[in-house]
């Protein structure tokens, strides 16, 4: 598996090879949320050819235990894994830019922290690297944790970032992705908040959009701050400082730049900067119905926070990519469909559908379809795909021409293939 944007990276682009980690191994023929284990290989797009699989880890049931990975400073790599309320494995290479041969191939790292959910790993001005992350369970607050001695010590702000449950509505929390600033001294995130509702009360699931009751699966509105990675100060989108950790009630007065009435999303947005910094997101969102969704296109535009939308999306858990050329040309990569994705099946339960790049030349006011990317249907017939991504090099940059997602067939049987597309 390779999971959503919450999580990431799942590559690094690194002296010209591209290494990848990524939940496998399953036994044919099992359940749903069969065990798995975290797995990592290297392929080399001067051959088009892959390594042999080097397994990091044991087999699992959970599938936030994904692993993501990152490279160091001085190019040594490092993978994380086995994180759900829990402080996972830190993998270190012993050599520089390569996966090795096996798990002899690789040393402990450090302790992180003592809870990770959702780890994001991005380089951060100065050579250093920053992990943003949930510290416990579904209402626990986010932060996150810099290094720069190649993570051998890890330090973060005096109070966490988020915490919607502190006061005001119990048991609320958010789903959050970031993204630095292009000279890595600032942090964007972007978050969706929901009720957790672990009583399972009908009446606080109650969507009156809808007038029916949903689940915590339905997150609301769309929050935005931006933190300074010098001086751990969290502000909103005016430049007003927060008092941290931000809960629901401040978000919603100072945070909340759309208000969605009650339309709800699965994943939080994709974030891209414009050409002066200011952030843009790709957001997927339910519309007249909870079975037609849309993807969005969020940015500022003559201050105001303008939204136009881009396609249709079969489910509200698709999880896209968003890209800007220098020459301010969108590419949304959008999972598509026909109708609403509800077919019953555990697979089918957080989205899929086929591959798509809609493109916009006007600063995201009109959009089209530029090109199907979805694997050849003769290979692969009835396939659904998701969790589409970009290969980055350490600093964050986009490798061209390339991205991955993974693929499915059986609704309600867990075999599944990893997918690269390499055009060049």
């Amino acid at each position: 598996m390779l999971y959503d944007r919450r999580q990431r990276p799942q590559s690094v682009y690194l002296n010209n090879k591209v290494h990848i980690v990524f939940n496998a191994g399953g036994q044919i023929g099992a359940q749903p949320k069969a065990p798995t284990k975290p797995m990592a290989v290297t392929y080399d797009p001067a051959t088009r050819e892959f390594s042999e699989v080097v397994t990091l880890g044991p087999a699992k049931r959970d599938h936030h235990y994904g692993p993501v990975i990152w490279a160091d400073g001085d190019d040594y790599l490092h993978v994380l894994f086995g994180c759900h309320k829990t402080p996972g494995t830190h993998l270190i290479s012993k050599q520089p830019a390569t996966i090795g041969t096996s798990l002899d191939s690789w040393h402990t790292g450090t302790q992180i922290a003592p809870g990770i959910s959702y780890p994001a790993i991005f380089r951060i001005n100065g050579n250093k690297e920053l992990i943003y992350y949930r510290t416990g369970g579904h209402t626990s607050s986010w932060t996150y944790r810099i290094t720069d001695n190649n993570a051998k010590t890890w330090t973060g702000p005096v109070r966490d970032v988020t915490d919607m449950d502190i006061k005001g509505r119990f048991e609320w929390s958010s789903y959050q992705t970031i993204l630095p600033s292009r000279d890595g001294k600032f942090l964007h995130v972007a978050f969706i908040t929901y009720d957790d509702n672990k009583s399972n009360d009908p009446k606080r699931f109650y969507n009156p959009r809808y007038d029916q009751a949903v689940s915590n699966g339905w997150k609301y509105n769309l929050y935005y701050v931006k933190i300074d990675l010098q001086t751990h100060d969290v502000a909103n989108f005016d430049g007003q400082s927060m008092k941290t950790p931000v809960d629901i009630e401040q978000a919603d007065a100072k945070c909340r730049i759309w208000d969605t009435k009650w339309r709800g999303a699965g994943v939080p947005p994709t974030i891209v900067l414009d050409e002066n910094e200011n952030p843009a997101f790709l957001h997927v969102l339910s519309e007249g119905t909870t079975e037609s969704h849309n993807y969005y296109f969020v940015r500022r535009a003559n201050g105001k926070w303008k939204k136009t939308s881009i396609a249709p999306s079969n489910h509200q858990w698709n999880s896209c990519h968003l890209a800007r050329d220098d020459d301010g040309t969108l590419h949304a990569y959008l999972i598509v469909g026909d109708g609403y994705l509800d077919t019953g099946g555990y697979m089918d339960s957080y989205g899929g559908g086929t591959v798509e790049e809609w493109v916009s030349a006007d600063k995201g006011n009109t959009w089209k379809k530029n090109r199907d990317l979805t694997p050849d249907e003769s290979k692969y017939p009835g396939w659904k795909y998701n969790n589409i991504q970009p290969v980055k090099r350490p600093d964050g940059s986009i490798a061209d021409g390339m991205l991955l997602f993974y693929g499915w067939k059986d609704k309600d049987a867990p075999e599944a293939k990893a997918f690269l597309l390499h055009e060049k």
